[in-house]
């Protein structure tokens, strides 16, 4: 019963395929590690800019100015203010062919908003499928590790007299290493998943909010530059 059960003593000693197995999970687990940070920094990036831009957008700052500055800043701008850019450059090519219809101007200008708001959310959601998918895969490999390490313990024990516990100990100990990886790998990709997509979501009704909200001051700018050219 003085045998090394140590957590390296154990996977040097697995089966080739139990190793692989392991390996694969390791690998997995460093991506998913990976992915979660980047997610973490390009979530509070987008956050930080949407509010930023938001503060801009209420502080009486003119539409034609916020428009030159988001196309002057369109590599480093946040998806809000990409958003507002779309759905004011649309309005202004239709008040350019002299299109004066108030709900042509703004169907054009929504359906810009729109279009780009679905651009923003595909990009937002970067990786996010991956995680879903570490988490609900990993436990899968990693007891498929286990149970092939436990067949092979199995099988080597059959050529045995005597079978007791620490004979069985060593191989059993081998093929559950390979599901603690897995469970591993996979714990923190699920956690990560439920935080982002909450998050996700926030960001997303924020930037709905927003389209609804312009849209609104598109309509009034219409309908006053209408009441003006009606009066002349």
């Amino acid at each position: 019963m003085n045998q090394d059960l140590s957590i390296l003593h154990l996977v040097l000693n697995a089966s080739l395929v139990v190793q692989l197995v392991m390996l694969l999970l390791v690998v997995v687990s460093v991506t998913s590690w990976a992915a979660i940070f980047r997610k973490l920094f390009a979530l509070k990036r987008v956050k930080s800019l949407n509010d930023d831009f938001e503060r801009e957008f209420w502080s009486g700052t003119s539409l034609n100015d916020l428009l030159a500055a988001a196309t002057q800043n369109a590599k480093q701008a946040g998806p809000m203010e990409r958003i507002f850019a779309s759905g004011m450059r649309e309005f202004q090519k239709l008040r350019e062919r002299r299109i004066s219809d108030a709900g042509t101007l703004l169907d054009g200008a929504r359906r810009a908003m729109r279009a780009s708001y679905q651009r923003e959310l595909d990009a937002i959601e970067t990786n996010l499928s991956f995680l879903a998918s570490v988490g609900s895969v990993s436990p899968y490999v990693g007891l498929f590790g286990t149970v092939w390490g436990i067949m092979h313990a199995f099988t080597g024990l059959a050529s045995l007299q005597q079978v007791t516990l620490a004979s069985v100990a060593p191989g059993i100990a081998e093929a559950l290493v390979a599901t603690a990886i897995g469970l591993f790998a996979a714990i923190p990709a699920v956690v990560a998943y439920n935080r982002f997509a909450r998050d996700i979501d926030r960001v997303a009704i924020k930037l709905e909010t927003f389209i609804e909200e312009f849209s609104n001051i598109l309509q009034r700018n219409v309908g006053a530059h209408a009441a003006s050219a009606s009066g002349h």
